[in-house]
């Protein structure tokens, strides 16, 4: 008589385990329609704790699911200090846990693996689980619910379908959804007007206004306008968590080798900065078909494709404005300006769409902006919630 195959939860530990957690999900997902494996480089950049900045501020820990001795599923279980400066409209307290990169085979793996990260959890203290994101909400965002078949984009988590509704099988409930928009860029889209004529950078009213690229002789400097505009944009937003100065420093390291000047969007008034935006090219236009762990022929063909830019797409992962024009109307109008520039920018750089993303379905404002270009989203991401003392 054949056993039963059993299902044991194990606590990751070590070099070699932390290696099948990093690689498990091009494992499980390999074959299903609009799956793209991210390079392992990237991902042990975002997880392991001797390289990831999130452990600077927080700390993890990581569960593999296992059948039989093979590995089936993941999620991580971890606590981030930073929400101690959040405010209480971020819907954050010090008392709530996240977890995050949450892949299973199949959905009766689900529940179990929630369960660790539950008691890891209640073992720090905390009584309210939420997530998924990998480590914190400046990392990889929510789990996929629509969009599996779009194109894939640079840190944006993919899921297939049935992974949300064993999520919610297993108890947890709908916390909020967060919406990216796939908008086209080059001379065509830019007669979309999206904001009205003569309110442009330089023109009538904004005559005062300048936009400039990046400085890469002050790159650290312009790190540090991005992340403070940036956290003062949304710091009363829901999910917020702050960028810190350790987690700008290492994404700048990282995505140096393909970031060009024209992806940073800086707005100023006499010196002063008013909004910023920084968009980083889609590493799966380059990478997309080499694997998670390229041969050696594949890196040859990764950092040829990389000299050329032979980028198609592109992601906005980060936009602010000055907290002293939020809630006027010039505030109101720089986001669109500087979606506007991006769009300028579009006739020179070779991306064709520029992903908007993590876009909260209840910010109305951002959403008829974008909606104005973009009228339905092309993904939309879930989080979820678990009370811990039930």
């Amino acid at each position: 008589m054949t056993q039963p195959a059993r299902l044991v939860i194990s606590p990751v530990s070590g070099f070699r385990a932390l290696s099948t957690f990093v690689r498990l999900p091009r494992r499980i997902y390999a074959g299903m329609a609009g799956y793209a494996p991210p390079l392992d480089m990237e991902q042990r950049d975002l997880l392991d704790p001797k390289r990831s900045a999130f452990f600077s501020h927080g700390k993890a820990q990581y569960f593999l699911a296992l059948r039989d001795g093979k590995p089936v599923g993941r999620i991580s279980a971890q606590i981030d200090d930073l929400i101690g400066q959040t405010s209480a409209a971020t819907g954050l307290s010090t008392d709530t846990g996240f977890f995050g990169a949450l892949d299973a085979a199949s959905p009766e793996i689900v529940p179990p693996l929630l369960d660790a990260a539950a008691n890891w959890l209640r073992a720090q203290g905390r009584t309210r689980m939420l997530g998924p994101w990998t480590l914190n909400s400046n990392g990889e965002y929510g789990l996929m619910i629509d969009g599996q078949t779009a194109p894939p984009m640079i840190m944006m988590p993919w899921h297939p379908k049935e992974l949300g509704a064993a999520v919610e099988s297993a108890g947890m409930t709908k916390a909020m959804d967060v919406l990216s928009y796939d908008m086209q860029v080059g001379p065509e889209a830019e007669e979309a007007h999206i904001i009205p004529r003569g309110l442009r950078v330089g023109e009538g009213r904004l005559g005062d206004l300048s936009v400039r690229q990046l400085n890469r002789r002050e790159i650290s400097r312009d790190g540090d306008i991005l992340r403070q505009l940036y956290n003062d944009t949304w710091r009363d937003t829901w999910g917020f968590i702050p960028y810190a100065d350790t987690e700008m420093k290492a994404m700048i390291h990282q995505i140096k080798p393909i970031l060009r000047d024209e992806l940073f969007v800086l707005v100023e008034r006499a010196g002063e900065p008013m909004a910023v935006a920084l968009v980083i090219p889609n590493l799966f236009d380059i990478a997309g078909d080499l694997g998670g762990a390229p041969s050696p022929f594949g890196w040859a063909r990764l950092g040829k494709r990389l000299l050329r830019h032979e980028f198609h797409s592109a992601r906005v992962i980060l936009l602010g404005v000055n907290r002293a024009v939020v809630g006027t109307a010039l505030g109101s109008l720089l986001p669109g300006l500087v979606i506007a520039e991006l769009m300028k920018r579009g006739r020179t750089l070779p991306y064709r769409r520029i992903e908007l993303g993590w876009v909260l379905e209840t910010n109305q404002p951002m959403r008829r902006l974008i909606e104005r270009i973009v009228p339905e989203p092309s993904k939309r991401h879930r989080v979820y919630t678990r009370d811990l003392t039930a």
